[in-house]
């Protein structure tokens, strides 16, 4: 069964930093696209970040500069270290794999002083 497990969330302070991980299992990781998405109040989700398996990254334009996905394939977890947080980057994150599985609970995350 395809499963992800968020953790890392909470509340920061504008300017401040987070790092989000994410478990997975149930597919070969090593192989996986994987994303982190986030969803916040009366809004669609949206793609943040992706990370290939080859290690390649790409990141929507409101996080570029700040956030930084990454993988550990021998553990299955993928990363997303946040920093110089703004309150509009308050939301629910969710990781997944970009063509498997169905959503986890996500993680809260809220930027707010």
């Amino acid at each position: 069964q395809v499963q992800f497990e968020e953790s890392g969330g909470g509340l920061v302070q504008p300017g401040g930093s987070l790092r989000l991980s994410c478990t997975a299992s149930g597919f070969d990781f090593r192989l996986a696209v994987m994303g982190w998405y986030r969803q916040a109040p009366g809004k669609q989700r949206e793609l943040v970040a992706h990370i290939l398996r080859d290690g390649d990254t790409n990141y929507h334009d409101f996080v570029k500069g700040r956030f930084t996905i990454s993988r550990d394939n021998a553990k299955n977890t993928v990363y997303l270290q946040m920093n110089s947080m703004k309150p509009e980057d308050t939301a629910i994150y969710y990781c997944k794999h970009l063509f498997l599985g169905n959503w986890g609970r996500g993680t809260q995350v809220t930027v707010s002083s």
